[in-house]
């Protein structure tokens, strides 16, 4: 027998208060993707027919955030409680569909917990619980004598023994469509909170004499909701360990410490990569076999080749580079670098929007932008390419092994041909020749007996 239809119904439209924040609580990330866009992604995995997301008050912000096209955005005017959302939705819900109830404040949800809610629930209820040390601030599960669910009491309703039990309710809920509408059309506000609680229709469902199902799960971390800035830190640290796991596990990664890494995009790594402390990647980044990282640097949207070597304190971004590359410590390779085979760049140097060649070196202190480099070139401390003229850039084009000296301005556009030498503190306007050599100094003048006037005192 084929499962029924499903559709999901997720919980944002939550004030979030307590992350005293301007920024709707569920657009607050989690390793780089607002919280909701994780339990989106969770969802999405089931192929429901819809999602319906339920927002309140600054929704705007919220749909902005995730410009989703295949969402079905629901606007809760008034915040009467859980069970008054869910029941705005059920309008666009079919009667022979399952109701997957989700909460977009609890993002470390995985995708196979959810199937086994759904799957538990076949025609009936299911019910995702956890067993906490402090259950503080959850409803708690009601069992009958037999161990089946007959019922949810929520925290400030709840009696002394009741308050006792260590079994709460998730949030998270599979239910049929059909009998879901009878239930939420005979809820009241008699109590504590004076609103609509899905949970009533627990006791609703049990009394009915359907079967509820409780899917436990043993990994408190995944059903951890969030409410607050420091809820919110707990569940961060808790997706950076589940990532890290699995990185090592699945693909062999070394780090030197799980528990200060951070990946906010996507990771694809090679054979014998290894990581230091404190190092965070951003976006789509790949490591060839044998790339190293050292500590304290940030990568988003780079792809490294195999033996490359990322020194400590650097920063890349949309750069490029081949097999057996170094940089750093202390780099900068803005977006548009690309590094070919064995190219150097070394402390304090920053380059954007440049192609440096095989075996080429930037050792010190420079700048490169805009800019062509061929093979094994060789550019001397505090050079800069002078690639903006007030209004547009211009691109500077080095050949293959040219040497450049130290100090060395090249005003672009300009072209500095194979084989030659630009001498240090040499200011190139024009285009130098191949295997030529280029100075560019003013006479020396020694002037006796000066005295600067801030020496008279």
């Amino acid at each position: 027998m084929s499962s029924p239809p499903l559709s999901v119904v997720v919980l944002a439209a939550g004030e979030g208060k307590r992350m005293r924040s301007h920024t709707p609580k569920v657009l607050h990330p989690v390793a780089g993707q607002p919280m909701l866009a994780h339990v989106l992604e969770a969802a999405r995995t089931l192929e429901p027919a819809a999602i319906h997301v339920i927002h309140g008050h600054g929704g705007e912000a919220v749909r902005a955030g995730l410009p989703d096209a295949d969402l079905h955005w629901v606007h809760q005017a008034e915040r009467l409680g859980t069970g008054h959302a869910v029941r705005q939705a059920l309008p666009h819900i079919p009667d022979d569909h399952q109701v997957l109830v989700l909460c977009a404040d609890v993002p470390l949800i995985r995708a196979r917990t959810l199937r086994r809610l759904v799957d538990a629930a076949a025609d009936g209820v299911s019910v995702l619980t956890v067993s906490l040390g402090d259950a503080t601030g959850y409803g708690r599960i009601l069992r009958a004598a037999d161990g089946r669910i007959q019922g949810i009491v929520e925290e400030k309703d709840a009696t002394p023994a009741q308050r006792a039990i260590r079994e709460v309710n998730t949030g998270l809920l599979c239910l049929p469509a059909r009998a879901l509408r009878g239930w939420l059309e005979a809820l009241d506000t008699g109590n504590a909170q004076g609103e609509y609680y899905l949970t009533d229709c627990i006791a609703l469902a049990h009394d009915a004499g359907l079967a509820v199902v409780p899917v436990v799960c043993d990994d408190p971390d995944e059903v951890q909701g969030v409410n607050d800035r420091g809820q919110l830190a707990a569940v961060e640290r808790a997706c950076q360990r589940r990532q890290a796991d699995a990185l090592m596990r699945d693909q062999g990664l070394g780090l030197a410490d799980p528990a200060r890494f951070d990946l906010r995009g996507s990771l694809r790594v090679g054979m014998d990569c290894f990581i230091d402390v404190d190092v965070i990647i951003e976006g789509h980044v790949t490591l060839g076999d044998g790339v190293r990282v050292g500590p304290f640097s940030r990568l988003r949207d780079c792809s490294i080749g195999a033996g490359s070597e990322v020194l400590s304190h650097c920063e890349l971004v949309s750069a490029t580079l081949a097999e057996d590359c170094r940089v750093g410590p202390y780099a900068r390779l803005r977006p548009g670098t690309e590094l070919e085979t064995a190219a150097r760049v070394g402390n304090f140097v920053e380059v954007k929007q440049a192609r440096v060649g095989a075996g080429s070196k930037i050792n010190h202190l420079s700048y490169i932008g805009d800019a062509r480099l061929g093979r094994h070139v060789n550019v001397g401390a505090g050079t800069i390419t002078c690639n903006y003229d007030g209004r547009q850039k211009h691109l500077t084009q080095i050949g293959d092994r040219v040497f450049i000296g130290s100090n060395t301005a090249l005003v672009a556009p300009v072209h500095v041909g194979a084989g030659a030498t630009v001498g240090a503190g040499t200011t190139v306007r024009e285009d130098v020749a191949e295997d030529s050599l280029a100075v560019d100094r003013g006479q020396r003048r020694e002037i006796s007996g000066w005295r600067s006037g801030h020496n008279d005192h």
